[in-house]
């Protein structure tokens, strides 16, 4: 569907040659394949970050670099997450990795906020020396980061669906299909944990929280991003604003997402026991051209008949809030990466 014919309107969901379009991609979407985030050019492309942790309890069956759980099947969990508002997790009910442009999706995201991430792991000491571990790792670009760039030890990619990770899979990174909300889950003992946009999905996310902590070695840090919104509780209600609101609703009605707490993890971190505790939000900029725009313009596309059905847009107002973006008439904030950290004494 190219963009003229999105069902979005004169945008669609898809980037097109005059809006984002992916790290070195083109920009329409016949015929688009995936390349590595790290290095898009001014036009990003249609992927997005976040990723999907969940695993299937058990023994773990090792094959090459990449290590399956055997067993109870798979709970609910998302990309980041899972979670369950309406029973179906991220990734079953939306988001599902198999459904073709998925994995271009999730690199958008990656492009908008990696460079956040980034800053905040080598500011924590991620480096030669290091075994890490990266909850809900998506399409790898931070787990390819921390085994290339950043030159850790080992570094263990978490996910519920790996099929973006297995490629990437040897040398320093390793790839585990599991599902981090099973009693079972137990990978070892990490100097580092990551895990972006996956708690946000899960119900359960103290409990998960509680869980990582205790996969620290001691001295290690836990580290916790997930979306904050910045801007759909107070007027004035633009179509972006509406759009973003119902964008929301629809995401915890049917798979369980809630940001309402995110703005909470430093607190949460404390109460579990970690020390040197810290936080920051951190916002791309929601330009013409920029990742950040496409990945909505995306999420959109794939949440539509959920957006639709809280009653707070049309489609006529999805089109708007669409046009927006890409003719860089919106003047708003995207929502936010919150991170936290904290230390194991």
């Amino acid at each position: 569907m190219s963009p003229a014919e999105g069902p979005l309107g004169p945008t669609g969901g898809a980037a097109s040659t005059a809006g984002p379009a992916s790290t070195g991609e083109a920009a329409n979407t016949a015929g688009r394949t995936r390349t590595d985030p790290d290095a898009w050019p001014a036009t990003p492309a249609r992927s997005a970050g976040g990723a999907t942790t969940t695993d299937r309890t058990g023994t773990t069956d090792r094959t090459g670099a990449t290590e399956r759980a055997d067993g109870a099947g798979t709970d609910t969990g998302t990309g980041t997450g899972a979670g369950a508002g309406a029973g179906a997790g991220y990734g079953e009910a939306l988001f599902e990795p198999w459904k073709p442009g998925e994995g271009e999706r999730i690199d958008l995201g990656s492009l908008a906020y990696d460079r956040f991430t980034r800053a905040r792991l080598r500011a924590l000491g991620a480096g030669p020396g290091t075994r890490c571990l990266d909850i809900g790792a998506g399409t790898g670009t931070i787990s390819r980061w921390l085994a290339t760039e950043a030159g850790v030890d080992e570094v263990l990619a978490v996910d519920r669906d790996v099929r973006f990770l297995e490629p990437h899979a040897g040398g320093a990174l390793r790839t585990l299909a599991a599902d981090v909300t099973a009693p079972g889950f137990a990978p070892g003992r990490f100097d580092l944990v990551h895990a972006r946009f996956v708690l946000m999905h899960l119900p359960e996310h103290r409990r998960v929280a509680a869980r990582l902590c205790e996969l620290l070695n001691p001295g290690g840090h836990l580290v916790l991003g997930d979306a904050v919104d910045l801007t759909t509780a107070a007027p004035p209600d633009t179509p972006y604003r509406l759009a973003m609101r119902a964008m929301w609703q629809a995401l915890r009605s049917t798979i369980g997402t809630d940001i309402s707490w995110t703005p909470e993890y430093p607190r949460l971190l404390r109460d579990l026991g970690l020390v040197e505790v810290g936080g920051e939000i951190q916002v791309p900029e929601l330009t013409t051209g920029s990742p950040i725009g496409a990945f909505w313009l995306e999420t959109w596309e794939r949440t539509r008949e959920a957006m639709l059905a809280t009653g707070l847009v049309d489609a006529a107002l999805l089109a708007e809030a669409a046009e927006s973006i890409t003719s860089g008439t919106v003047a708003d904030l995207s929502p936010g990466l919150v991170t936290t950290w904290g230390r194991r004494p």
